[in-house]
């Protein structure tokens, strides 16, 4: 890792933009390096966020670039793709996806690549599988922000449904980073104590937790946001920063992430969400949790519909 922290957003739309706004008012690199077909879009956000940089606490450098900046970037963001539209699911923005990827892949080939690949562009998991297997680089090095948005999600709408804050609330949703998306609930816990346990005890702060509604507002609630305006940018913004800080900071933290199965929960070939140590390595080790029957059966179902669209 340089000692210039750098980090180069392939891709700055919404998404990419807001990445790249959450690295720099969090101080987490020294540079921030935007590439896009639109170089005028890239270059009036790399501004734009610049100015925001004199009323911070840091001086990141953010200005535009191209590939070779890729070189001795840190981690390489791809956030490039088409957005989600109103009634689409994740899964519906594959081909288009697809096709920027195989732009952008004629590009990173000619690169001897030295840092972490991070993925945001939808359909997630599959992406994230394409980019790695393109690159030729090892599944440390390669994976997708993954299932880490559905977390924070879930851990909102477990905190909005109790009245407690979604910093206490301890859980992963794993899988795909979709609507197949399932939430081992035999782990979730509200600082360490069970909900089921906590239901019984009070019901009337926690009778409101329900299974079905948890999932359901986990699933709906990107939807809710794309339907509302246009686009969700804000969160995936801030989880970029979060795991991009787990790298550069080599925090050995436990984040979910879409990352190569090789066996682990008795999957293999497919990239799916899963909790995982992430350091400046990248992805440190899969944290396999003992999942129930019906559990692993929700899981098993999530990635046979990511294996089901993998080109």
């Amino acid at each position: 890792m340089s000692a210039n922290r750098k980090i180069v957003i392939i891709g700055a739309g919404h998404v990419g933009s807001h990445c790249a706004y959450a690295l720099a008012i969090q101080g987490i690199c020294e540079e921030i390096v935007l590439l896009d077909i639109d170089e005028v879009k890239a270059e009036s956000h790399a501004m734009d966020i610049a100015d925001s940089v004199c009323f911070l606490g840091s001086s990141v450098i953010v200005r535009t670039g191209d590939y070779q900046d890729c070189k001795d970037a840190d981690i390489i963001v791809i956030s490039a793709g088409v957005p989600r539209l109103p009634g689409q699911t994740r899964l519906d923005t594959l081909g288009a996806s697809l096709e920027c990827m195989k732009e952008i892949v004629t590009h990173l080939e000619k690169i001897e690549i030295p840092g972490i690949i991070i993925t945001i562009s939808n359909p997630a998991d599959i992406i994230a599988d394409y980019i790695r297997k393109e690159t030729g680089l090892p599944r440390n090095r390669v994976f997708s922000t993954g299932t880490s948005l559905d977390t924070a999600r879930m851990r909102r709408t477990v905190g909005d449904l109790c009245k407690v804050d979604p910093h206490s609330v301890v859980g992963f949703v794993m899988g795909e980073h979709g609507d197949s998306s399932m939430i081992p609930f035999s782990h979730l816990t509200i600082f360490g104590k069970g909900y089921k346990e906590l239901k019984q005890e009070d019901s009337i702060r926690y009778g409101n937790l329900s299974e079905e509604k948890i999932l359901e507002r986990t699933h709906l609630r990107g939807m809710d946001i794309i339907n509302g305006k246009g686009s969700t940018e804000f969160g995936i913004g801030y989880v970029l920063a979060d795991m991009a800080k787990a790298v550069l900071m080599n925090e050995h933290r436990v984040l979910p992430a879409s990352v190569l199965l090789e066996g682990e929960y008795g999957q293999t070939a497919v990239h799916a969400g899963v909790p995982c140590v992430i350091g400046r390595n990248g992805i440190e080790q899969i944290i396999e949790l003992k999942l129930t029957e019906e559990e692993q059966r929700q899981f098993d179902a999530s990635c046979d519909i990511i294996r089901k669209y993998m080109p």
